[in-house]
């Protein structure tokens, strides 16, 4: 990110000079602005700025956050996160209770910068081959969420992060919710990894990949399944499905552009009476099934990180045709966009 783009008086959302938590635009400019402010500690770092000369403190100080703990990796002492805790307005303390958090855990993605690029790269490869949970920073990460919720509850914490940061809370939800913590979530960007089918034109094409794609990956977890562990998946997609993430993608970023198919294609097999294949296989993944069947013993219990049971999908049809836009955080809080929203149920 380069640090024109990190100054708020000049690209924060100046139209938010309020914050209505009832109201989901606001929700999803607030979480996207403190994702923001997780990415500027990391460059007020790397840039050594300090007092008055860091750029980071506005994208949560203009919507009353303060930051209370910076979120540190062990292995290049990058800061990939940080926590907020909400300190309301005076004058909204007697009124009655609304949607605002108490503490908010925002988690960047990749900082082209090049004191943590090289770790940053590090786990993208692990975010493709399943292995995110292995590594340090996200335990860290869990641990954090896990202490919080445990002291305030889960209705108070909410959990938002952008392109690698998205999965690092995707995956502390889902192990969170197989505890029974539903914890609200704001995931911009989140990393799909597949083939880039949504980006088919032709959509007659793009149903019959998708459709020819289901038959195949049906075929090879029959053949491939391991009884126990299958049934596992399938027992932790149900414990989780309650859970309902807010999901925010766009169609031109291929990075996380398959979750649009991926959700249509499974309704629309339902619609068609498959549901029970529909089920079956939006619990595997093609890369993950490949990863078992030649051996690769580390990713045989996991499971795959990307699938989710059920997700709130907004998708932003505002599309720029230009990758680090369409990819990047700064597109969450304008307030032109135009938006298409389903919630989709496991």
């Amino acid at each position: 990110m380069a640090s024109g783009s990190e100054d708020f008086n000049h690209w924060g959302p100046k139209h938010l000079s309020s914050v209505d938590w009832h109201n989901a635009e606001h929700r999803r400019s607030v979480s996207a602005c403190l994702v923001k402010g997780a990415y500027v500690l990391e460059s007020d770092r790397q840039e050594t700025r300090g007092g008055s000369q860091c750029l980071a403190p506005p994208w949560w100080e203009a919507f009353n956050f303060k930051l209370v703990y910076q979120l540190v990796d062990d292995v290049d002492d990058s800061i990939f996160g940080a926590i907020f805790e909400y300190n309301p307005p005076a004058y909204t303390y007697h009124r009655s209770p609304d949607r605002s958090p108490q503490y908010v855990f925002a988690f960047r993605g990749t900082v082209k910068k090049e004191r943590s690029f090289s770790r940053d790269l590090d786990l993208n490869l692990g975010v493709v081959l399943n292995g995110l949970h292995e590594s340090s920073r996200f335990k860290t990460a869990m641990k954090a969420v896990q202490d919080v919720v445990s002291v305030v509850g889960c209705s108070n914490v909410w959990l938002t992060g952008h392109s690698q940061g998205a999965s690092t809370a995707m995956l502390a939800g889902k192990n969170m919710a197989k505890r029974g913590s539903f914890l609200e979530a704001y995931l911009f960007n989140p990393p799909f990894v597949s083939a880039p089918i949504e980006r088919v034109k032709d959509g007659k094409l793009r149903h019959g990949l998708r459709f020819a794609g289901t038959l195949i990956k049906a075929g090879l977890a029959f053949a491939a399944a391991d009884h126990n562990n299958s049934k596992g998946i399938e027992d932790s997609f149900t414990v989780i499905s309650g859970w309902i993430p807010c999901l925010f993608v766009n169609p031109l970023d291929p990075i996380c552009a398959e979750y649009i198919g991926y959700f249509e294609h499974r309704r629309k097999l339902e619609d068609m009476g498959a549901g029970k294949l529909a089920r079956l296989t939006s619990q595997h993944s093609l890369g993950n099934i490949a990863m078992n069947a030649v051996g690769l013993k580390g990713f045989q219990t996991s499971e795959p990180l990307h699938l989710l049971p059920s997700a709130n999908l907004t998708v932003n049809l505002s599309s720029t045709r230009d990758l680090s836009k369409d990819h990047g955080i700064n597109q969450w809080w304008r307030p032109d966009l135009n938006l298409s929203c389903r919630v989709y149920k496991y």
